[in-house]
């Protein structure tokens, strides 16, 4: 059997088999089976909203298994059938089914990172926010190439992308940026780029070309749906109303309709810039609450602290991953060690692999000191 054959082979089957091991973290056959049994009471249906977020978790949960058997299946034909071919020197129907491992594999590696998603909230849609660091006009410019390595990202991936508000630098890029990016799982997704991305290159704005290290920070928060119940009580809330940035001329904005809304307990700010003074509230109160579920999620899983460390400020020693694009090209997760030279690829939004891998790192209770010790061990070796 060809090497490249065996090697996807053993993929598939170290795919399926870490399948199996989410499925039974989870108790999803156990799962269920509990849920059949809700779904099967007289008065299942009395409560619309109930009956409607537990059917689709047992739709999410029959999905799954479903999909693990038919890979399972599929490689199972597959082998006999390349067995069978190579006993007959049959080559064409080997590469046939040469052709259907790869697809099998990459089908695989799918499945195996979705099933990585089970956390409570991941299947929401997510509030993406990005605020220039250290580096002045620089960062400026580097918040607003996150922006469209995200936004790549998310279209790739199918997700709508909705601006809520953006604070433009005077001269080139962006301070701030708040955006919602919808689509299942999207919170899922994109909760690992939570922290300070930094960049190493040769500053365009720099008339002598020399190198400039800057940084951006990025948040990421789950939006809450109906299902979720944030109350927030109006005398913890000071709001302020502000004229939005936008065209000059006839298209300048002469009403304060812009909103700034400040949480007085936790002292979170959230701000949108849309024409409508209402559809700023409204864009306000949801990035609001999705900031103070997010805050009670990392409560309850007591991990505020360690969450806190791992994005710190935007500037030196806090940093989750780095882009280097002089003198040479490599982008370098700082958690998980993960690292590629093409980073022109992964600036283009081709950033799976690496969110894959720190999930993969978070779901194995990995923690960053464990990685740092871990490559400093292989370094030594």
């Amino acid at each position: 059997m060809r090497a490249e054959i065996q090697d996807n082979i053993d993929a598939v089957r170290k795919s399926l088999h870490l399948l199996h091991q989410r499925q039974n973290g989870l108790r999803v056959q156990d799962r269920l089976r509990e849920l059949d049994t809700i779904v099967e009471e007289p008065d299942f249906w009395l409560d619309a909203q109930k009956a409607s977020t537990i059917m689709k978790e047992r739709q999410a949960l029959s999905v799954m298994l479903d999909s693990t058997a038919e890979i399972e299946m599929a490689l199972k034909d597959t082998v006999e059938l390349i067995e069978l071919a190579e006993e007959e020197s049959d080559q064409e129907i080997i590469n046939e089914a040469a052709a259907t491992l790869d697809a099998l594999r990459v089908r695989a590696r799918k499945q195996e990172i979705e099933a990585l998603l089970g956390d409570e909230a991941d299947g929401n849609d997510a509030i993406l926010e990005i605020k220039a660091g250290a580096g002045g006009l620089e960062a400026c410019d580097w918040a607003a190439m996150l922006v469209r390595m995200y936004e790549r990202w998310a279209r790739q991936h199918g997700y709508r992308v909705e601006l809520i508000a953006q604070n433009r630098d005077s001269d080139a890029g962006l301070k701030s940026y708040t955006g919602r990016i919808i689509g299942r799982n999207a919170y899922g997704w994109l909760k690992s780029e939570s922290g300070v991305h930094r960049l190493v290159r040769n500053s365009p704005f720099d008339s002598s070309d020399r190198r400039h290290t800057t940084f951006g920070s990025v948040g990421v928060y789950p939006v809450v749906d109906e299902t979720i119940e944030i109350e927030i009580n109006p005398a913890d809330l000071r709001v302020d109303t502000f004229r939005a940035s936008g065209a000059g001329g006839q298209h300048v904005n002469k009403t304060d309709s812009a909103v700034r809304m400040t949480h007085i307990p936790t002292g979170i700010v959230v701000s949108s810039s849309e024409k409508s003074q209402h559809m700023n509230r409204s864009n306000c109160m949801l990035a609001l609450k999705s900031r103070l579920y997010d805050l009670e999620l990392r409560k309850r899983m007591a991990k505020v602290q360690e969450l806190h460390d791992q994005r710190g400020d935007a500037g030196w020693g806090n940093q989750i991953r780095s882009y280097v694009l002089t003198p040479f090209k490599l982008v370098k997760d700082l958690r998980t060690n993960l690292s590629t030279p093409d980073a022109d690829s992964v600036l283009e939004g081709n950033l799976d692999e690496f969110m894959a891998a720190t999930l993969a790192m978070n779901l194995a209770g990995k923690s960053r000191a464990d990685a740092v010790q871990e490559s400093a061990g292989a370094e030594s070796a």
